[in-house]
């Protein structure tokens, strides 16, 4: 069983959720384009941008590791990170008042899964 597809369904569940999310924003404060100088959309433009400036690669680079046999284990523990990282991430960032240990957790996880997934593409073709 292919174990990317799953995590890749739950982040395309959260991309959907912070979208909504936004869409939400705007009608509220009446923004069709930009953020109106309206903090609290900016913050959730951003938390939606930046899920999305991230994800595609991290899932792709994921999905070669797995492709390249590597045990299910290591696809799970992968994606669990970079999931619990998009989250932490997404939580910081739409805080008011910010606490950016969970922005920089947030961050922390999603380029160590890129890095890590990148060494072990690296690694399987070295040997």
């Amino acid at each position: 069983m292919n174990v990317t597809p799953i995590y890749a369904t739950l982040l395309g569940l959260l991309f959907i959720a912070l979208s909504v999310r936004t869409i939400r924003l705007r009608r509220r404060h009446r923004v069709a384009v930009g953020d109106g100088d309206n903090a609290e959309l900016r913050r959730a433009m951003r938390v939606h941008a930046n899920f999305a400036e991230y994800i595609p690669l991290a899932l792709l680079l994921v999905f070669f590791v797995e492709m390249d046999g590597a045990p299910a284990v290591w696809v799970h523990a992968l994606c669990l990170a970079l999931l619990c990282g998009r989250l932490l991430h997404a939580w910081g960032v739409s805080q008011t008042r910010e606490n950016f240990r969970y922005r920089v957790t947030g961050m922390a996880l999603t380029f160590g899964v890129i890095a890590a997934a990148g060494f072990s593409i690296l690694l399987a073709r070295a040997l």
